[in-house]
């Protein structure tokens, strides 16, 4: 028989969960280590120790809440999601994956089913990259990416670190040495998450479960010419960055829709001019550059493709052009056998779904190359995400966490 999860309790944890905000009424606004967070933090405690879950937490903030099976030895079996949120966010990014993961845990202690392996719900810290601009902080230094010398490098706006912000939240980073995730220890990782797009609700299916998710490369055009007067200035005598931006960003969208994948984006999202002015010939522009694939061979095509461009474009305008690299993450390819067995329970559920890759970054993302993992997505209404309007129905948020309580339930027996 199939396990049912308590739908409306979930809600109701997920209703209580967006109350701790900074911004009510404009979207839910929580950065990790922000007084938000730690409210936010203290409720789900009680909720774990309500539920009888152990509880332990690291040097950074992230939290582990531990159902025990019948061999307290064997290797774990986690679940887990984030709690910060982006400015003016959604309710449910990162939320849904958190409290799906408590239900589903619940929902297997409560059914008295036996299981042998250990179940945990983790909850990471600063996944949004909100407050240093780096995602996935808090999984990064749970398996040893950032150690202390990288948290005292992450700044926020004002200045202030990593390390310095955990601790004033009562952290211990110097501890995290023995924090650090143990493979051997971990049998399987699977979370649930919102899709963040539309391909799922353009399907009427209620879930997805999750290939691969894409990596990306991440650059920053600079361009520089001649500031100058915007009536005195001939146009052919001019070294206008901003026209040459204007081409090359038309070109992205090209280069990125002829790479052979069929699943390369690529996007300019920022765009700064100096100084800005409306009567004056820019003297530099940049812009940034976000390109994704699941395939490498697709970002790489589209880094190639402007590397040829830029060069190009600059020379026949006579500008200086400058091709920074920001960040980049490979793709990753989740666990065939995991996500066989999240197939399996949604057969024995009757619940249709989806094979489909993912283009955001999650935390699973870290977890991949080192244990079996994999991902559950349910629908996002509009594809909309990051935004207040941000919205899954209570109906297939059900349906996802039942979808991972009986996965969690297989993967430990």
């Amino acid at each position: 028989m199939a396990l049912e999860i308590n739908a409306r309790r979930l809600m109701s944890h997920l209703e209580e969960l967006s109350s701790f905000n900074r911004t009510p009424g404009e979207g839910v606004t929580r950065f990790s280590y922000s007084a938000e967070d730690g409210e936010a933090r203290k409720y789900l405690l009680s909720l774990f120790n309500a539920a009888g879950l152990g509880v332990s937490v690291d040097g950074v903030g992230n939290i582990r809440a531990r159902l025990e099976g019948s061999r307290p030895d064997a290797p774990v079996v986690l679940s887990g999601s984030h709690i910060d949120t982006v400015l003016h966010g959604g309710e449910y990014d990162g939320a849904v994956g958190t409290l799906g993961a408590l239900e589903a845990v619940q929902t297997v202690a409560e059914s008295g089913a036996p299981h042998s392996h250990p179940i945990e719900v983790i909850v990471f810290a600063e996944e949004e990259g909100s407050n240093f601009g780096s995602t996935l902080s808090g999984s990064k230094a749970l398996v040893g990416k950032y150690g202390v010398d990288e948290m005292k490098k992450l700044k926020n706006p004002e200045g202030k670190t990593m390390y310095d912000m955990a601790r004033d939240a009562g952290y211990d980073p110097d501890s995290m040495p023995s924090h650090l995730l143990r493979p051997e220890l971990v049998k399987a990782m699977i979370e649930l998450h919102i899709e963040q797009s539309v391909v799922l609700e353009s399907k009427g299916i209620p879930v997805g479960i999750v290939q691969a998710v894409a990596g990306i490369k991440a650059l920053e055009i600079r361009l520089k010419g001649v500031s100058n007067h915007a009536g005195a200035t001939p146009m052919n005598l001019r070294q206008d960055p901003m026209v040459a931006a204007a081409h090359l960003i038309a070109q992205v969208e090209t280069l990125a829709k002829g790479t052979g994948t069929g699943s390369t984006v690529a996007t300019v999202g920022r765009i700064q001019c100096f100084p800005n002015v409306s009567n004056i010939i820019p003297g530099e522009v940049r812009f940034s550059i976000d390109i994704r694939d699941t395939v490498r061979s697709g970002i790489e095509s589209v880094v190639d493709g402007m590397a040829v461009l830029a060069p190009a474009t600059a020379v026949s305008r006579g500008l200086a052009l400058e091709i920074v690299p920001v960040s980049e993450s490979a793709p990753v390819a989740l666990d065939s056998g995991v996500l066989s067995v999240i197939e399996a329970c949604a057969k024995k559920q009757g619940t249709p779904y989806h094979r489909m890759n993912s283009g955001a970054v999650h935390d699973a993302c870290m977890f991949a190359p080192l244990v079996p993992t994999g991902m559950i997505f349910v629908p996002s209404r509009g594809g909309r995400s990051h935004v207040p309007e941000e919205h899954t129905a209570p109906e297939e948020i059900a349906k996802g966490a039942a979808l991972l309580a009986e996965t969690l339930l297989e993967l430990a027996r």
